[in-house]
C-alpha cells in the first residue's frame, strides 16, 4: 500500500496528482529547483526536497537526485507525471532498485516504446498500420515533405517539417540539437509528412492481471509547433468501424509490450480516413482530463491502484457520457511567432461554473520563469453535447481574468468559435491556414472604450487617495493637506468642519471620521473626482498604449456638476470607481473592471480583455533604439550562431543569425534587412534578458549614380 508519494515533476501535473493523493489519504512529496522554490506545487505538497540548480538538466532530469529525495523524505512510491523522466527506463529501474513503488509501466515496456524507431518495428510485427520510415541520407524530391522527429521524445521538441531537399541537412542538425537538449538523446528519424492529417489517440489503462481498457478516442489536431493546443473527447466524426479499429490496435499495442498503468497510443489519420501508428506514450498525457470527464474516472487514482497490484474495477470500462474539450493556456504571443512570455502573473481567475475544470500550476502572484514550458493552465469543459462543451469553454475563457504576460487566451476563444472547428473540420494544419485571421489587430472602437474606462478609473483612484492621509493620525502634513482640500469644497459649512477636524488629527477616531466625511463631501460622483466650480473645467488628458499591439489612445475628460464626462461623442459615463466603470455607448451599457499594477492597466469586459501601459504626457526622445538592432525577444540562452557569423559579415534579410533557447524551445533571430553585421554581442552559452542587444545590422546607404558622377 502506498502511503507517501513523491512526484518527480513540477507545475500543473504535480498539483493535479497531489489533488488525487489528498482524496485517497496519501501523503505527498514535491521536488523543486531553485527557480521553483516558491512554486504552487511546492506550496501544495506536504513536504518538499530541493534539487540545487535551475536548468532541467541539473534538476528534474537528474534521476539520481530524485531517487535520493524520495528516500530522504520517507516516500514509498514515485509518480513521474509527464515530460522530464516520465518515459526514461533507466529512471524507472532506479526507482524500483531503491525499493520504491514505480507508478508507471514496466521497465521493459518503456524500453520497447522509448525509441520511436523500435516502437514502429514492434507495431509492424503486431499488425498495426504505420508510415514507412525514410532514410534522410537517401531522401529524394518525391519523398517530400518529410517530418523529422526525435526518437527519444515527444511534445513537439526535435520536430521539423522539410519541404525542400536543400533544407534537409540544416533541419536535421537543428532537430538533433533540440532533441539532445530536451531528452539527452540526439537520435532523429524521418517519415512522410501527411498534409491535413488528423491526430487521434486512444487512452489505454492496463493492470497486471491481463486487463486492458481502451478508453475512447481523443482528437488533438489543433497544434502549434507540433504541440497540442486544443483537445477533445471523443474524437468527432469517426465512424464505428474506424473507432473499433483504433481501439483494437491500441489494445494490441498494449498487450504486445505487457503494458500496465496509463498510456496512450497515437495515430495519424489521412484525409481519407486511413489510420497510421505514430507512437505510444508510456505515461499519462497532458490531455487526460477530457477522457476523465467523459468516462467519469480519475486516471491518476487508477494509476496508483494498479501500481499497488489491484486489478481494474471491471472487465470493461464504464460507458462514456457527453463531450469534453480542453484548451491549453500558454504564456505566449501567437501573433509574434508564438514567442514565450515571462514575468509576474498578477491574477489567474477562471469562472467557477458547472462543467468547468481548471488544472494549473500557478496562482496570482507567481512568476513565469524562463526555464520551463510556458503552459499556465488547462481549462476543461464537459457538457452533454460537443456544441455545448465548445460554447461553455469559449465563454469561460472569454470571462477569465488573466493579468500579467501576454497569453494565447484570445486565440483559444477565436479557435473554438471558428467555423471549421465548430463543424469539426480538424487537421494539424489548422493554425498554418488560419493564424492570421485568429490574431487580428484589436478592435479600435473596443480599445477606445476600454482605454476610456482606464482613464476614468485612474482619475477616480487619484481623487479617492485624498482621503487616505487622514487615516495616518499622527501625520500633520496629511491633516494640513486635507484641510486645504476641504477649504476648496463648495459647501462652506462642510469645509469649515473638515478643517477643524483636520486640526485635531492626533485623534484616531477623528481621523477616521474625517476620512468618511471627505468621501461624502459633495454629490455622488463629484467627491470622487474633486470639487467642481461654476465654470467650465479644463479637460484632463491621459494617454495609454495598447499591449501587445502598440496602438496609442488619448482620452480627455472633464469634471462637471454631474460628475465626469468624456469628450468622445456618443459616450456617456454612467458610473466610475477606481475598480469599476460603466459606460453607455450607442445606447448600450457596458461594464468594465479595471485593475492597475504599476504603469500597467488591465481592463476586463464581458466579451474580452485589454491591457494598457499608462504613458506620460510627453515622450522621452532619449528612449530610442538604433536602427537594425536585434534585441532578445525573451530571456534565454544563446545556443548557437550562424556559421561564420562575425562583425563585418554580409547578411541577407530573413537570414537566421542567432538561435536562442527559452522555455525548452529554440527561437531564431533573423536579420531584419540585407546589409552588414556591424556589431555582434551574442555568443553560445550567453544568458540574456529580454531586450538585450544581440547584434546590429546596418543597411547600405542608397546609391545615387548622379551624385557619384558629380563627385567625380
Amino acid at each position: 500500500m502506498i502511503t507517501t508519494l513523491l512526484v518527480a515533476n513540477r507545475g500543473e501535473i504535480a498539483c493535479r496528482i497531489f489533488r488525487t493523493c489528498r482524496a485517497l489519504g496519501i501523503a505527498t512529496v514535491a521536488v523543486y529547483s531553485d527557480a521553483d522554490a516558491d512554486a504552487l506545487h511546492v506550496r501544495e505538497a506536504d513536504t518538499a526536497v530541493r534539487l540545487p540548480g535551475a536548468a532541467p538538466s541539473a534538476t528534474y532530469l537528474r534521476g539520481d537526485l530524485v531517487v535520493a529525495a524520495a528516500l530522504a523524505a520517507g516516500a514509498d512510491a514515485v509518480h513521474p507525471g509527464y515530460g522530464f523522466l516520465s518515459e526514461n527506463a533507466g529512471f524507472a529501474a532506479a526507482v524500483q532498485d531503491a525499493g520504491l513503488v514505480w507508478v508507471g509501466p514496466p521497465v521493459k515496456a518503456i524500453e520497447l516504446m522509448a525509441s520511436k524507431t523500435r516502437a514502429k518495428e514492434l507495431m509492424a510485427a503486431a499488425g498495426v498500420p504505420l508510415l514507412a520510415p525514410v532514410d534522410p541520407a537517401a531522401a529524394r524530391t518525391e519523398d517530400l515533405p518529410l517530418l523529422l522527429k526525435a526518437a527519444a521524445g515527444g511534445g513537439g521538441r526535435g520536430m521539423r517539417i522539410v519541404r525542400e531537399l536543400v533544407d534537409l541537412k540544416d533541419e536535421l542538425t537543428a532537430a538533433a540539437a533540440e532533441a539532445l537538449s530536451a531528452f539527452g538523446d540526439g537520435e532523429v528519424f524521418a517519415e512522410p509528412y501527411v498534409e491535413r492529417g488528423r491526430h487521434v489517440e486512444v487512452q489505454i489503462m492496463a493492470d497486471e492481471h491481463d486487463g486492458v481498457w481502451a478508453l475512447g478516442t481523443r482528437d488533438c489536431s489543433l497544434q502549434r509547433r507540433h504541440q497540442k493546443v486544443i483537445e477533445e473527447a471523443p474524437a468527432p466524426g469517426l465512424g464505428d468501424e474506424l473507432r473499433d479499429r483504433l481501439h483494437a490496435a491500441a489494445v494490441a499495442a498494449a498487450r504486445a509490450v505487457g503494458y500496465r498503468g496509463a498510456g496512450t497510443v497515437e495515430f495519424l489519420l489521412t484525409d481519407d480516413g486511413r489510420p497510421y501508428f505514430l507512437e505510444m506514450n508510456t505515461r499519462l498525457q497532458v490531455e487526460h482530463p477530457v477522457t476523465e470527464a467523459v468516462f467519469g474516472l480519475d486516471l491518476v487514482a487508477l494509476q496508483l491502484r494498479t501500481a499497488e497490484g489491484e486489478p481494474l474495477p471491471a472487465a470493461a470500462p464504464p460507458h462514456p457520457a457527453g463531450h469534453a474539450v480542453e484548451a491549453r493556456l500558454y504564456a505566449e504571443d501567437p501573433a509574434r511567432d508564438w514567442q514565450p512570455q515571462t514575468g509576474a502573473l498578477l491574477s489567474l481567475d477562471v469562472p467557477e461554473e458547472p462543467g468547468i475544470r481548471l488544472d494549473t500550476g500557478y496562482t496570482g502572484g507567481d512568476t513565469i520563469g524562463v526555464h520551463y514550458d510556458p503552459m499556465l493552465a488547462k481549462v476543461i469543459a464537459h457538457a452533454p453535447t460537443r456544441t455545448e462543451a465548445v460554447r461553455l469553454l469559449a465563454r469561460a475563457l472569454e470571462r477569465a481574468r488573466i493579468h500579467g504576460p501576454v497569453t494565447n487566451r484570445d486565440l483559444l476563444v477565436r479557435s473554438l468559435r471558428h467555423p471549421d472547428f465548430m463543424a469539426a473540420r480538424l487537421d494539424t494544419g489548422f493554425y498554418e491556414r488560419h493564424l492570421q485571421a485568429l490574431t487580428p489587430a484589436p478592435d479600435e472602437a473596443g480599445g477606445q472604450l476600454a482605454a476610456t474606462a482606464a482613464a476614468l478609473a485612474d482619475a477616480a483612484r487619484k481623487s479617492t487617495a485624498l482621503a487616505d492621509p487622514a487615516h495616518n493620525n499622527n501625520n500633520t502634513t496629511a491633516a494640513t493637506a486635507l484641510a486645504d482640500a476641504a477649504r476648496k469644497t463648495t459647501a462652506t459649512a462642510t469645509a469649515a468642519a473638515l478643517a477643524d477636524a483636520a486640526r485635531n488629527n492626533n485623534n484616531t477616531a477623528t481621523a477616521a471620521a474625517l476620512a468618511d466625511a471627505a468621501r461624502n463631501t459633495t454629490a455622488v460622483g463629484v467627491a470622487r473626482f474633486g470639487a467642481w466650480r461654476n465654470l467650465p473645467s479644463q479637460p484632463q488628458l491621459r494617454r495609454y498604449r495598447g499591449e501587445p499591439d502598440g496602438r496609442e489612445y488619448e482620452i480627455t475628460y472633464r469634471i462637471t456638476r454631474d460628475g465626469p464626462a468624456v469628450d468622445t461623442q456618443g459616450v456617456r459615463v454612467v458610473a466610475a470607481r477606481p475598480d469599476r466603470v460603466t459606460l453607455e455607448s450607442a445606447g448600450v451599457t457596458r461594464h468594465f473592471t479595471v485593475s492597475r499594477h504599476g504603469d500597467r492597466v488591465y481592463v476586463d469586459t464581458a466579451t474580452g480583455s485589454y491591457t494598457f501601459t499608462a504613458l506620460p504626457r510627453f515622450t522621452d526622445p532619449a528612449e530610442r533604439t538604433e536602427p537594425g538592432s536585434l534585441l532578445a525577444p525573451m530571456p534565454g540562452t544563446v545556443v548557437r550562431l550562424a556559421e561564420g557569423l562575425a562583425a563585418g559579415a554580409a547578411v541577407e534579410a530573413g537570414q537566421p543569425l542567432i538561435w536562442l533557447e527559452a522555455m525548452k524551445m529554440e527561437h531564431r533571430i533573423l536579420a531584419p534587412a540585407t546589409g552588414t553585421l556591424t556589431a555582434l554581442h551574442a555568443a553560445p552559452g550567453l544568458q540574456v534578458e529580454v531586450g538585450a542587444l544581440l547584434a546590429v545590422v546596418t543597411e547600405p546607404p542608397d546609391h545615387d549614380p548622379e551624385a557619384s558622377e558629380e563627385t567625380a
